[in-house]
């Protein structure tokens, strides 16, 4: 399957239990960061457990456009020779990052201080996002963005020729945002600050501080308060990739929703800025066992022992959790249509300018599937049918969207009548192996 190729119908039907060992890809937040971040090193850059979905092949491909010698060894190893901090060359050609949000808005971050023009696209979904929620902190250092209406995509980004530092307090609560800006901040002269009243995930800090940046974290009145020192030579790493997640969080579900599934997700990154989705299954009752946590690449992981949980109830999700979840409300409002009660989403209103809008597509879908849900501009309620309540028998929308289009293929395992997607393409983008992994713990899911 192409994210970027022909739309692929595929469907899923109720399936017997879910039995086996769900190895899942190499985290992608991760992924686009060692990448990048080995492009800014001087020396070489190891890496193991690289995600080769294409989201991050995209980014493999711009770091080469900027300079840094990227080379593939083997499935999940590879190298990055970097070209240090401020050391990226011009491209000669449009850098396309495909579907990544990820991708664009940290390269442009990495960019926009070294004396460089480059211009940006990518596909249809990207192209729709807003990209002046990046921009705009990145002209505080002296970068110029000249985008389509609304600050889309394609963009060209012209890099300071005299960077300053900033100090910059984010008006929302991103990872890609702060990242941008601290990227940025590597290359200008001084202090480039960053407070953020609500934590978001921290892979950006940790990996700075690994490749030898001086980076301060504290907790103020103010919020999160980071501290990075411009212009350091970072040095080359062996980074670990965990797995991630996000994509951990589909097999999961599909046991606890899949009547008498037993299955085992070795290796998974616990976070604590990238859990709330499994603090939130386990109040709503799901049978998840952590098992040997340890560190793996300077991330927290363990392995999770998932179990059909028949009897789930619906609770009110907090609002400040969202940041450790975002990615993760489109799956768990799957689960929430196959527990009890109700399952209450406030402060999600970041996920209207995802991949697609995910609150809208999840709720048309539900409702397409027999699932009572409310929406409003932040909110998302989702009225559960119970353990293998959900009639099922829709054909979704994904809006190109990847999460999307694996949420509701999860659904059609455990509902009455099959569910099917109008495009699983974009699923090639995040989690490549998606298909052949469900299908081997023994998902009934079908192209066509």
């Amino acid at each position: 399957m192409s994210g970027h190729g022909d739309a692929q119908p595929m469907k899923s039907r109720r399936s017997g239990p879910l039995r086996g060992v769900a190895e899942v890809p190499g985290d992608k937040s991760i992924s686009h960061r060692s990448l990048i971040f080995g492009a800014m090193a001087v020396g070489e850059t190891r890496i193991t457990g690289l995600l080769e979905g294409q989201d991050v092949l995209d980014t493999a491909k711009a770091m080469r456009a900027f300079g840094a010698t990227v080379t593939r060894r083997g499935q999940g190893d590879w190298t990055v020779n970097g070209v240090g901090v401020g050391g990226f060359r011009e491209p000669d050609d449009v850098i396309d990052c495909g579907n990544s949000g990820t991708g664009v808005r940290l390269i442009m971050g990495t960019m926009a201080t070294t004396p460089i023009t480059a211009t940006f696209t990518g596909d249809a979904s990207l192209r729709k996002r807003p990209m002046g929620r990046v921009t705009d902190p990145l002209s505080l250092f002296g970068a110029r963005a000249y985008g389509r209406q609304g600050g889309r995509l394609p963009m060209t980004i012209v890099g300071a020729a005299n960077p300053v530092p900033v100090r910059y307090a984010l008006p929302v609560a991103s990872a890609q945002v702060k990242s941008a800006v601290l990227l940025a901040g590597l290359n200008a002269p001084g202090e480039t600050v960053v407070i953020e009243k609500e934590p978001t995930r921290d892979h950006s800090e940790r990996m700075l501080v690994g490749f030898g940046a001086d980076l301060q974290v504290e907790k103020t009145e103010e919020g999160h308060v980071i501290t990075l020192k411009g212009q350091p030579e970072l040095r080359p790493q062996a980074v670990a990739v965990p797995r991630d997640p996000s994509s951990a969080a589909f097999p999961v579900c599909a046991a606890l929703i899949v009547e008498g599934s037993d299955i085992l997700v070795p290796g998974v990154s616990q976070n604590l800025t990238r859990n709330g989705l499994y603090l939130t299954l386990v109040e709503m009752g799901a049978d998840i066992e952590f098992r040997n946590p340890r560190e793996e690449g300077g991330e927290p992981v363990a392995d999770l022992r998932v179990r059909f949980s028949g009897d789930m109830k619906g609770i009110d999700v907090p609002p400040e959790r969202a940041p450790s979840m975002i990615d993760e409300y489109p799956i768990l409002s799957v689960v929430a249509a196959f527990s009890t009660g109700r399952t209450v989403m406030r402060g999600v209103k970041e996920l209207r300018v995802k991949e697609s809008d995910r609150i809208d597509a999840m709720a048309r879908g539900l409702e397409a599937c027999g699932v009572r849900v409310e929406e409003d501009e932040d909110t998302l309620i989702v009225h559960g049918m119970g353990a293998g309540g959900v009639p099922g028998g829709a054909t979704v929308k994904t809006h190109i969207d990847h999460r999307i289009a694996m949420s509701f293929l999860v659904c059609g395992l455990a509902a009455k009548a099959p569910v099917a997607v109008d495009d699983g393409s974009p699923i090639q983008t995040s989690f490549p192996i998606f298909e052949s992994l469900m299908r081997g713990l023994g998902a009934e899911i079908e192209r066509g």
